[in-house]
């Protein structure tokens, strides 16, 4: 089934311009997935009628990466939505954000083990498959599953993810890449 045909409504979306640079977060009003439009809450100043974007939906199980243009009025604009993108030499266009994020819980043989003191960390961007965030150093090692949460927009989300890749920045923190399973 095409990610066109899901219910983004009420769904937080990050807006990036065509090269990649992150203009807001917001959250969608109303999907209409017959037109494949959405109108969310603030279309960002900088996008005008007929402005394309790259918009990353932050819906479950896992995001969803399309272009857009800006159509209707200056008074009633919306987002036609088309899945073609422009991709990077990987699966998944990566998005820059920072915000920060706490990992409650490490997942062990699908079993949540609370962590007594969360790890705190700074999410350095996201796409379609996963997540790359900054955590003090040697907090992870590949194979390890976690639980994530963070906000957006004044939207919190959880996730649950399996770490892909670690690159260490001795002594002081390590960024981990990481895969989703679950958001």
């Amino acid at each position: 089934m095409s990610a066109l045909t899901g219910d983004f409504t009420n769904q937080t979306v990050l807006i990036y311009d065509t090269n990649g640079n992150h203009l807001i977060s917001t959250h969608v009003v109303d999907y209409d997935k017959v037109v494949k439009q959405l109108t969310v809450h603030t279309i960002p100043e900088e996008l005008k009628l007929n402005d394309t974007c790259k918009l990353l939906i932050l819906s479950a199980p896992t995001p969803c990466e399309f272009g857009g243009k800006i159509k209707g009025t200056l008074h009633n604009p919306y987002i036609a939505l088309f899945q073609g993108q422009t991709k990077e030499n990987r699966d998944a266009a990566r998005y820059l954000v920072t915000t920060p994020a706490i990992i409650p819980a490490y997942i062990i043989d699908s079993i949540v083990h609370p962590i007594q003191n969360p790890i705190k960390v700074v999410l350095i961007n996201i796409s379609t498959s996963g997540v790359r965030f900054r955590a003090p150093f040697y907090s992870f090692e590949i194979g390890d599953e976690f639980q994530m949460h963070f906000v957006i927009n004044n939207n919190q989300k959880a996730m649950i993810a399996h770490v892909v890749n670690v690159k260490d920045n001795e002594p002081i923190s390590s960024d981990y890449g990481c895969r989703f399973i679950t958001m």
